[in-house]
């Protein structure tokens, strides 16, 4: 197997996605260390980052459209590749409901929570793997073995009880995946958000989702604190004084 592309030159800070250390939480209880990836630079291997070998994303960009590569990769994850590549070829606009475990899982979070750790993600962190939007949930692809782990690493950590639970899928399970080309007779409610688009994509494991779900509760923690500030942005290093005895 050949070793990943490297795509983009800009390390990820404190070198790696887990921050000084390479721990996911300097507060929590776990303190393994971090991939040290770049940004957009897998692993040859996929361990540390978790991810499934091949190629990262190019440049770190997102694409909604899924291309041939990425519906050969979508094909591989079911019984019949043949039978899905012919049902896509005829509806193109039709779902389709892929086994998990082999090929990928998915995470599925509350999609509000799940635009935070896409955020960190691709803000902070190595980027993501495809991600799909279902009504309420964001769907992040994932590393196979990432289900059955999450839950133990989250139930470790020490921000774990402020992370949404995850709905982790994993072998035994499957997935309505979007259409890969969007139309009008599409199932409403399912798209890519970041579509398939390599025939071998980089995909996260559960340390780099355990690192985006404490990043993105640390987040949602500190911003209504931010928005409370008695201070204009100006401000900020104004004295305050106890007023507590003022007659």
């Amino acid at each position: 197997m050949s070793a990943p592309r490297s795509m983009s030159t800009r390390a990820t800070p404190t070198g790696g996605p887990y921050g000084p250390g390479g721990s996911p939480d300097q507060g929590g209880r776990r303190g393994r260390r971090g991939p040290g990836t770049q940004r957009g630079q897998g692993s040859q291997s996929g361990q540390g980052s978790g991810g499934a070998a091949g190629s990262p994303r190019p440049g770190g960009g997102r694409s909604a459209e899924v291309t041939p590569a990425g519906l050969e990769w979508l094909a591989s994850a079911g019984t019949y590749p043949r039978a899905l590549r012919a049902h896509w070829e005829a509806e193109p606009a039709a779902p389709a409901v892929l086994p998990c475990g082999s090929v990928f899982d998915v995470v599925s979070v509350d999609t509000v929570f799940g635009r935070q750790m896409l955020d960190r993600l691709w803000d902070e962190g190595p980027g993501s793997g495809p991600v799909a939007a279902h009504r309420a949930r964001t769907l992040l692809f994932t590393a196979p073995g990432t289900a059955a782990r999450l839950p133990a690493l989250l139930a470790w950590e020490e921000w774990g009880d402020s992370v949404p639970p995850p709905l982790c899928h994993g072998t035994g399970d499957a997935i309505t995946v979007p259409p890969v080309t969007p139309g009008d007779g599409g199932a409403p409610g399912y798209r890519w958000l970041v579509a398939p688009d390599a025939r071998h994509p980089w995909l996260p494991g559960p340390e780099v989702l355990l690192w985006a779900c404490v990043r993105a509760a640390r987040g949602a923690v500190a911003a209504p604190r931010a928005r409370r500030s008695i201070f204009l942005p100006g401000d900020q290093d104004a004295n305050v004084f106890d007023v507590s005895r003022r007659r």
